[in-house]
């Protein structure tokens, strides 16, 4: 039967699913938030620690099901880390090659987690580069260039199937707001933010979506002009999370709103976190958190109640060299203090300081 690897790679994933259990959604203590319920959802509790396991696992399936990915067939990916971390896993689960083309800024915690599963780790200069060397190696390989940024949006099921909406949504069902005022999330291909509004709408819910970019992305300033040509010279340091071009999965019409982070703010943001949760996050955590807590004040000083969702995307473990590195913060230019200042006086006060007046 020429189908019958497939069945069986499609089965071995799906079995996969049944033994995982979902992530946990985390009430954070902030009592001056007064009437503003803020809620963290775990994602670096996934087997492979991070959001992306979830658009892995779709991935996969999605290229199983096209007839995209066979017995053999070597699977390649541009990937910053995260994404490539849990495909490794899936590709040793079916016995597959998988080549990850990366910055060569990437943490070497994710590098090490990639080559842990069986993967190969193929470095570019610049995070602009990816696309090509992909698509490269895809051909002279024979190979399956998976392609995270322009498959992710259409690769998982936006209207429930326990998507990470429909997750949300449930969990919430107990809760003095079960229906959020807000959810946050942040881009990096555009498929979280994707699934989530499009869930929003299809669910007929009043919950806003709010997308938060780091510095150096494009995609705020594609959401506010429109403008798909527009691209950085640099990446974002926020891995995960902003691009250097408007990818082809972000869909701006399903975004209510878009806040910019200065990536100082998602540094100082996700060391905040720690103390609240006592757990260590990620960069795009802090990107997050950063943003979901602005909103939270915004409703607090019009007098609302409600809920806002968002997202822990990886562990802070990942960062330790980069992000938890004083001496890293300081040979990159970042200076944290104010924003830590600033997360720290919202939380305790409820109200939001604007760095920038």
């Amino acid at each position: 039967m020429p189908h019958a690897w497939t069945l069986q790679a499609i089965d071995s994933i799906e079995r996969d699913f049944e033994r995982s259990s979902d992530t946990h959604l985390i009430l954070l203590d902030l009592p001056a938030l007064a009437g503003v319920r803020l809620y963290v959802k775990d994602e670096s509790t996934h087997p492979t620690g991070s959001l992306k396991h979830r658009l892995a696992r779709s991935l996969f399936l999605y290229g199983l099901c096209n007839g995209w990915i066979r017995e053999g067939t070597t699977v390649i990916e541009a990937s910053s880390g995260s994404t490539a971390v849990s495909e490794a896993y899936f590709a040793r689960m079916l016995g597959l090659p998988f080549i990850a083309v990366m910055p060569r800024s990437t943490s070497p915690a994710k590098v090490a987690q990639i080559e842990f599963y069986g993967g190969t780790c193929h470095f570019v200069d610049s995070g602009a580069q990816v696309y090509s060397e992909a698509e490269r190696l895809a051909r002279e390989r024979g190979g399956h260039n998976m392609d995270q940024f322009t498959y992710a949006e259409r690769a998982t099921d936006w209207r429930g199937n326990n998507n990470i909406a429909d997750s949300i949504f449930q969990q919430l069902k107990r809760e003095p707001h079960p229906i959020p005022s807000w959810i946050v999330v942040g881009a990096g291909t555009g498929g979280t933010s994707a699934t989530i509004g499009r869930y929003l709408r299809y669910q007929r819910h009043a919950t806003r979506l709010a997308v938060v970019d780091p510095e150096h992305s494009v995609f705020l300033d594609y959401f506010e002009h429109r403008d798909a040509s527009v691209t950085s010279a640099r990446g974002s340091d926020i891995e995960g999370i902003g691009r250097p071009r408007v990818e082809p999965s972000f869909v701006p019409d399903v975004i209510d709103r878009m806040i910019r982070v200065p990536n100082a703010a998602s540094y100082a943001a996700m060391r905040h976190l720690e103390g609240l949760v006592g757990r260590r996050y990620g960069g795009s955590t802090g990107t997050d958190f950063y943003g979901a807590l602005q909103l939270a004040c915004e409703m607090a000083a019009r007098g609302e109640a409600g809920s806002i969702v968002t997202l822990a995307c990886d562990p802070g473990e990942r960062y330790l060299d980069t992000y938890y590195s004083d001496a890293w913060l300081a040979a990159n230019g970042y200076d944290i203090a104010p924003y830590r200042t600033q997360v720290e006086q919202a939380c305790a006060s409820g109200r939001w300081a604007d760095l920038r007046a």
